[in-house]
């Protein structure tokens, strides 16, 4: 079992890169181009703080996607993640459960990990790497 999962551990952490970047990139989607709409989002314009917190999410979200730059992505997204959760859910309630956090909280450390990790095998900085060898 640890031979099946240390082989499968890069590929996972890929996915994980992958699904992470792609559910920022839905929230940036949202948040500035109303698609899909949700009533959260209807009043969200460009330069308002969720619509500069959309962009970061809709550039960074598709970087982390691709794994590009995946360590400096990640960490950025990580701190917006944190700020998203101090300035909109902290003041509502201390607990995470009442005030609609957990979600900030399980991407500010699923970032905070990619930071640390990398963006594994499956990635446009493993691609540029294994190009830069040749």
């Amino acid at each position: 079992m640890d031979r099946l999962g240390a082989t499968a551990r890069p590929y996972l952490l890929s996915v994980l890169r992958f699904i992470t970047g792609l559910l920022l990139f839905q929230f940036g989607v949202a948040k500035l181009f109303k698609f899909p709409h949700v009533e959260m989002f209807a009043e969200v314009t460009p330069f308002s703080l969720w619509g500069v917190a959309g962009m970061f999410e809709l550039v960074l979200g598709g970087m982390l996607m691709l794994g590009l730059l995946t360590r400096s992505v990640a960490f950025i997204l990580s701190g917006e993640m944190a700020f998203a959760y101090f300035i909109e859910h902290a003041p509502v309630s201390f607990f995470p459960l009442r005030n609609e956090g957990s979600l900030p909280i399980i991407f500010c450390f699923a970032c905070l990990y990619l930071a640390s990790a990398g963006g594994g095998p499956l990635s446009l900085d493993a691609l540029l790497r294994w190009k830069r060898r040749l």
